[in-house]
């Protein structure tokens, strides 16, 4: 049985556009994305800790080292500038699997730089 666990969490980025004309999306620093194990296109989760609000996209890369989180086309209603969320990945893992792999959460300071890595066995 497959089972969601969450494999990869961004905590407390900060909301630094917000483009409704955009597809969609959300464009990530691509050094966050790297140290986060993420891919574009990935399917993510968002949490709004400002305004509880939660909702789905996928990624997209923005320029690295810009420090950049951005919410594109309908998502881009759900945020604020300055805005504090999470963005967490899952993935459908076996039981068998669990053993051998690690979630990484990483936490970002003010300007969207990675404070402190944490990886956890799953």
């Amino acid at each position: 049985m497959l089972i969601p666990f969450l494999i990869s969490k961004i905590h407390n980025a900060r909301v630094t556009g917000a483009n409704p004309e955009y597809s969609g999306s959300i464009a990530i620093d691509a050094e966050i994305i790297k140290k986060a194990g993420l891919r574009e296109f990935q399917k993510v989760e968002i949490y709004n800790i400002t305004n509880g609000n939660r909702f789905s996209t996928y990624i997209i890369i923005a320029e690295s080292g810009s420090g950049d989180i951005v919410l594109n086309g309908a998502a881009a209603h759900k945020v604020s500038l300055g805005d504090r969320i999470i963005i967490a990945a899952y993935g459908l893992l076996d039981e068998r699997e669990l053993n051998s792999l690690n979630a990484t959460i990483l936490l970002l300071n003010e300007s969207n730089g990675v404070e402190r890595v944490i990886s956890g066995k799953l």
